[in-house]
């Protein structure tokens, strides 16, 4: 890995009072900025481009169908970074950067900037961690861990779509970044949970999520995803003991629980709560590559094929779907259960209608928005059931980071 580049000689002080001003400025005005002076230093420009970029643009895309947290993430997120929240700030700078390589793929300068801005947001946010979270950097830490998650997802966009065999760097590899970035979230927000409760900026967030509403139950065969659990009872037999066996089991109904129900609503951008809720016993049976895990996997990047005119899930239904089909051989039992996946991977069209993704969403969504009124549970419920149950447990699992997160 190619050492970091200096991201800027001015204190941090400076530096967040001159991007506070940046964001006043872009708040103020939807003109073009105005010319700035070429005796600047070049990461003066590059600092100011980037603040632009995330108040104007990249603010507005981090969340799937939830205008009603816009103003959070393009105005009081910047205004908290700028309270002294230097990894924040870096973590907005680098996202912003990464959402300008998008359009510009082969921009190295971009490429650059955003793994430079990760790289030091990482390392004063781990610092941060380390030296506890506590009422004043909670809510800090919160965001700058969901930017992780975004950057980390949305770096695998510049992976190439057709591996080369004989070239070892282009071999597909599996998005276990997705995952470890998604779990930081969750550990940061049950370990934080004491102060995030009551935080306006949060709480807002966390709500504007589709509720997870499981049915355990409705992982028989006959449902939509239940397929995914045939012969099930075989592999937990070849579990080293019961505990693990159990947990396998626990995993794999979970999986499925969340499948089916992210799949009757696809345009609510509910499939994302796959990889913030499953279990790290998943990560393990994805490192394992146990075929059935694999074939889960691929059932969730092909959930995503609904959402992805968001710029950071752009192209990872086929890409990752396609990547994990590679993995298997030509006489797998399990390519019956890839069947889905693949088609929907594949399918070429704005919209994919409800006989080929296999269920009615448009009369779910549907009942989803009638019924969102209605409902007295909401996701803040669920977190504060995780957070009990790790408070029972008195010890909190360490906040994951991905190792890829910097990479772009």
């Amino acid at each position: 890995m190619p050492s970091t580049p200096t991201i800027s000689t001015k204190s941090p002080t400076n530096r967040l009072l001159e991007l506070r001003l940046m964001h006043q400025y872009t708040s103020m005005t939807s003109r073009t900025l105005p010319t700035i002076s070429t005796k600047s230093p070049t990461n003066r420009l590059l600092e100011l481009r980037l603040m632009h970029q995330y108040t104007s643009m990249t603010s507005r895309t981090l969340v799937v169908n939830s205008p009603i947290t816009d103003d959070i993430w393009q105005n009081t997120v910047p205004r908290l970074a700028f309270s002294g929240a230097n990894y924040l700030a870096d973590a907005m700078l680098a996202v912003a950067a990464l959402h300008l390589r998008s359009f510009n793929p082969d921009d190295k300068d971009l490429a650059r900037a955003s793994h430079s801005y990760m790289a030091s947001s990482l390392s004063a946010y781990c610092a941060s961690l380390n030296e506890g979270i506590n009422e004043s950097n909670a809510e800090a830490l919160f965001l700058t861990a969901t930017l992780i998650a975004f950057q980390s997802s949305a770096s695998r966009i510049f992976i190439r779509d057709d591996a080369n065999p004989a070239d070892p760097s282009s071999v597909y590899t599996l998005p276990l970044s997705w995952f470890h970035a998604f779990q930081g979230v969750k550990t940061v927000v049950a370990s934080s949970w004491p102060w995030l409760r009551s935080s306006g900026i949060v709480i807002p967030i966390i709500d504007s999520q589709p509720v997870l509403q499981l049915d355990l139950d409705g992982c028989a065969p006959t449902s939509f995803f239940g397929h995914l659990l045939t012969d099930l009872d075989d592999e937990l037999a070849a579990e080293p003991c019961p505990v693990t066996a159990m947990a396998t089991k626990q995993t794999y109904l979970h999986a499925v629980a969340v499948l089916n129900w992210a799949h009757k609503i696809p345009h609510r951008g509910a499939a994302l709560a796959f990889p913030a809720t499953v279990s790290k016993r998943f990560l393990d049976l994805i490192e394992a590559r146990r075929p059935r895990a694999l074939v889960v996997l691929a059932c969730f990047f092909a959930c995503l094929k609904s959402i992805e005119n968001v710029w950071w899930l752009h192209g990872a239904a086929r890409r990752e779907v396609m990547g994990i089909v590679s993995q298997f051989e030509a006489a797998s039992p399990w390519w019956a259960h890839l069947e889905w996946p693949v088609r929907i991977a594949l399918y070429d069209g704005a919209v994919i209608p409800p006989d080929v993704w296999g269920a009615d969403w448009v009369t779910e969504e549907g009942k989803t928005d009638k019924g969102s009124t209605m409902l007295n549970e909401t996701f803040v419920n669920h977190i504060e059931i995780l957070a009990g149950m790790l408070a029972k447990a008195q010890s909190l699992p360490p906040i994951p980071i991905p190792g890829d997160a910097v990479l772009g």
